[in-house]
């Protein structure tokens, strides 16, 4: 894959990429805008190159991208400012393919589907975002997907479900893992009795290494599933019963969201996409593991007790 850099290595995909990396003893650069946290999460792995960069300018761009073949693409933004994704992309595309960057892999989000009209959503599920961040994700994806069929750069998706894992705050789940490790009662957005997939942050990156690799991989998108279906409310009843406890839990319907919202733009900003708790895409990634072969998916019971030990360690 020649040189591989992680475009948006500060967040917790990015870390699972690097750490995938690492594992295999391959160097890889890691570009973001801020150097201090890049050297906080970085500074002591001597295969990491750290690269700063300010995407609203080309030359900038074009210099984070210089000598990379392989982009792995992780860039988020505010919750609130979606419309940033498809510019974001695009500059990001301008300077890769100046650069001569032959593969870009885009981790992508179950958004771009809409609601679901399947039990189980495939590949072949249409694109019809009813939301305006599902929009402006599949305006992101549809950048992509254009340089790939003009022959300007090979690109890829990979689409994630909600995710989990140590260090993970940006996690519905957050909440659950914190109060368990302090006894405290956890902050949920309901209903909870809905199934859900999650996926197991650090067995996200070997899949993304895996998927880079693949020729055949390029010009489409790929699911990859959760450990199963599973409800809100089963994770917390597991969780605090690993510290010996009954769930605390305190539950914000769409209702309360709203209001909260009147206060804190993200909580507001969630309320466009409540569907996904009453209406959940449940994703079938057979065509990725018939890519792939087989892929180590983290069962919830281990998935669920690490994150708990992480958060208590982090407690003292």
């Amino acid at each position: 894959m020649g040189k591989i850099a992680l475009f948006g290595a500060a967040g917790a995909i990015g870390r699972s990429v690097a750490d995938a990396l690492r594992s295999q003893g391959i160097a890889y650069r890691v570009v973001g805008r801020n150097r201090g946290e890049l050297e906080r999460l970085y500074g002591s792995d001597s295969l990491a190159e750290i690269v700063t960069w300010n995407p609203d300018d080309p030359e900038s761009v074009r210099a984070a991208a210089h000598g990379v073949e392989t982009l792995i693409y992780l860039i988020g933004v505010p919750y609130n400012h979606f419309e940033l994704h498809p510019v974001l992309m695009q500059k990001t595309l301008d300077g890769a393919i100046a650069e001569g960057v032959k593969r870009l892999v885009l981790i992508g989000t179950v958004y771009p589907y809409g609601l679901p009209t399947t039990a189980k959503v495939t590949e072949e599920h249409p694109r019809k975002p009813h939301t305006f961040k599902g929009q402006m994700r599949k305006a992101q994806e549809d950048a992509l997907l254009k340089a790939h069929a003009e022959g300007k750069i090979k690109g890829t998706i990979l689409r994630l479900p909600d995710f989990y894992g140590p260090g993970v705050e940006a996690s519905f789940l957050h909440s659950v893992f914190k109060a368990a490790a302090q006894r405290g009662t956890a902050d949920m957005v309901g209903p909870i009795d809905t199934l859900h997939e999650f996926v197991f942050v650090p067995d996200v990156g070997t899949v993304v290494l895996q998927l880079a690799s693949k020729p055949e991989a390029y010009g489409r998108w790929w699911n990859f599933a959760g450990a199963g279906a599973i409800t809100q409310r089963e994770i917390a009843t597991q969780v605090f019963s690993l510290v010996g406890c009954k769930p605390k839990i305190r539950v914000a319907g769409k209702m309360m969201l709203r209001l909260i919202g009147l206060f804190n733009p993200f909580m507001r900003e969630l309320v466009e996409m409540h569907y996904l708790q009453t209406a959940p895409v449940l994703m079938d990634d057979r065509a990725l593991t018939s890519l792939l072969g087989q892929i180590h998916k983290t069962s919830y019971p281990e998935g669920l007790r690490l994150t708990l030990n992480a958060y208590q360690n982090a407690a003292g």
